[in-house]
């Protein structure tokens, strides 16, 4: 079996689907030909993405996925290939970020975080790399964050999970060999409900006052998974980093 360049007839598995990056990515790529597999722990989103999907003429199906469970994301990955006959893409983008203070203990938010945004993506290489090892091709697109590249304060767990899905996704590149390709997204503030998860309300009125001002759309990352997605089968866009012009 053999894969194209481009994005039409792609396969592509997306986790944390239904809402911000994720569910950007999916409508960019269905418009552009993909047959999008849609994973997120919301029923009723999920639904109501495919439904949106398919009502556009595209191809879409899902499974509710908290990628906290390997379970739920080995599901996800069956789902695609039993569907589809082959799975092309399988992008990890399933994250949470209630950042705080360290001094404010919450340690369980700590423990969510590396659940969902480390162990999370293990899960999805987990069940995706045998899957792409048998076909002969595959990729990995990895959401990491700017919070990977540079710790500051109120960020330190957030920053510390994303900097391991950086170097996890390295190290998946380096030892992928010459049939499979990894990418790592790193997006800077991104318009969508991540200040939802930070309960410390100092730092939530901080991140939503960024968001308001100075925010890009999530559809702009999504442009630049397409981007990654689409190119020949021996390129492989190791990292992109998209921020908005306003960051520092």
């Amino acid at each position: 079996m053999q894969t194209s360049s481009g994005i039409q007839g792609k396969v592509v598995a997306i986790t944390g689907a239904s809402s911000g990056i994720g569910e950007a990515t999916a409508l960019l790529l269905a418009e552009q030909g993909a047959k999008v597999v849609l994973g997120a722990r919301g029923s009723d989103r999920l639904k109501a993405l495919a439904a949106r999907i398919a009502d556009g003429g595209s191809d879409a199906s899902y499974a509710v996925t908290d990628v906290r469970r390997r379970n739920d994301v080995s599901a996800l990955v069956k789902l695609a290939c039993e569907r589809y006959g082959k799975l092309d893409v399988f992008v990890n983008n399933a994250g949470i970020g209630p950042i705080a203070p360290l001094d404010d203990l919450r340690v369980k938010e700590w423990e969510d975080m590396i659940d969902v945004n480390i162990k999370g993506v293990l899960y999805g290489i987990a069940a995706a790399l045998p899957v792409f090892r048998r076909q002969g091709f595959g990729h990995f697109v990895n959401t990491a964050s700017t919070a990977g590249l540079i710790t500051k304060p109120n960020q330190a767990v957030y920053s510390a999970t994303k900097f391991a899905v950086r170097a996890i996704s390295e190290g998946l590149r380096q030892e992928a060999g010459d049939k499979l390709r990894v990418t790592i997204v790193s997006p800077g503030f991104v318009q969508t409900n991540f200040a939802e998860s930070v309960n410390n309300p100092e730092v939530r009125a901080q991140i939503t006052a960024s968001m308001d001002s100075f925010a890009i759309p999530a559809d702009a990352i999504a442009r630049a998974i397409a981007f990654a997605i689409e190119q020949p089968a021996n390129v492989d866009v190791g990292e992109i980093i998209v921020r908005p012009t306003a960051q520092t």
